[in-house]
């Protein structure tokens, strides 16, 4: 799956005047917000916050090439991530609980960025050689991202983007996105309702992440990747195996083999460990076993995916040295 298109989605959007249009309704998004499948309604544009304390502006946490992603996304000088703050799901396992769970007393004291201000971040990441643009969390700022864009073009902006989500997003969002999202990398966690109540602030979470991935593939389809092995297009899926909680892992691949496709690209990720409030829930209190994810690796296959994230850890290590 090889392709030489050079040229990001978006850049025709711009062309066309239709990136604009796509800003506004964004906006309005946010009056009554219904950015993210919560639905919180509170006016964002007017600085009230809900579940993701997120307001009118987006807050970015930390930005730069990134050489622990995928490695269709690394190429030689890293991935462009930015991180945002804050998130609409809320796992009580995260590994980055100190930028996501954002609390009352903590909303003040964070930087947020305007739209000029975002689009010179991703003009600074495809200035030091970024291949790509990598939103990290970006479900509730979707109208944050969209309205930087056209700046960030005007200054230059030519690279794929990335939008790197926990698959609990709105497909009202995502079809904003259609023809400005280059490659979808969302995380599928739970196919248990029951586990989704338990371990994030989304019990509906199953049947929206399934929804999502039917419209992120509709979007762009599988995995496509240059001829120097980076990736330019399509949807990369990552998936992290939970101890005790295979069960979930077998449905959800069935599903991506049965549901979107076969060829899809999947990162089956295995460096689960017990952080935040995991030491409340005996069943993930402990770390992930290598039997549990050999037999991870054993549905996915049986499944029949065969597109899987090889990491080459001597390449990553030369990069991290220059």
């Amino acid at each position: 799956m090889i392709n030489n298109r050079k040229k990001a989605k978006y850049l025709g959007l711009h062309e066309k005047g239709k990136l604009s249009k796509r800003v506004e309704k964004a906006l309005q998004l946010l009056n009554t917000c219904t950015v993210c499948p919560h639905h919180c309604g509170v006016n964002r544009m007017e600085g009230e916050l809900g579940l993701c304390r997120v307001g009118r502006k987006a807050r970015v946490s930390g930005f730069g090439p990134h050489f622990g992603e995928e490695s269709p996304l690394v190429g030689q000088n890293g991935s462009g991530t930015i991180f945002f703050e804050g998130c609409n799901l809320r796992c009580v396992f995260c590994q980055n609980y100190e930028i996501s769970h954002i609390d009352k007393d903590g909303d003040k004291a964070l930087e947020a960025a305007d739209k000029s201000q975002l689009a010179q971040v991703m003009l600074n990441l495809q200035e030091q050689g970024c291949h790509n643009i990598n939103f990290v969390t970006p479900s509730h700022v979707v109208p944050q991202i969209l309205e930087a864009l056209p700046l960030a073009i005007e200054l230059g902006l030519h690279i794929p983007l990335i939008y790197n989500s926990s698959a609990y997003d709105s497909i009202n969002s995502l079809k904003l996105l259609d023809g400005v999202v280059d490659i979808y990398m969302p995380d599928c966690k739970f196919w248990s309702n029951t586990l989704a109540r338990q371990y994030t602030a989304a019990e509906n979470y199953p049947e929206v992440m399934q929804e999502v991935l039917g419209e992120m593939y509709q979007q762009v389809g599988d995995l496509v990747l240059d001829e120097e092995g980076k990736a330019i297009a399509g949807l990369l899926v990552r998936h992290l195996v939970m101890p005790d909680h295979l069960e979930d892992t077998d449905e959800i691949v069935k599903f991506i083999a049965g549901r979107v496709s076969k060829d899809t690209y999947v990162n089956m990720m295995d460096q689960y460990h017990p952080c935040f409030k995991a030491s409340n829930y005996v069943p993930i209190n402990k770390e992930l076993k290598p039997s549990e994810f050999e037999e991870a690796m054993h549905l996915a296959r049986n499944a029949g995916l065969h597109r899987f994230e090889q990491r080459d850890w001597l390449a990553i290590l030369k990069n991290l040295k220059h």
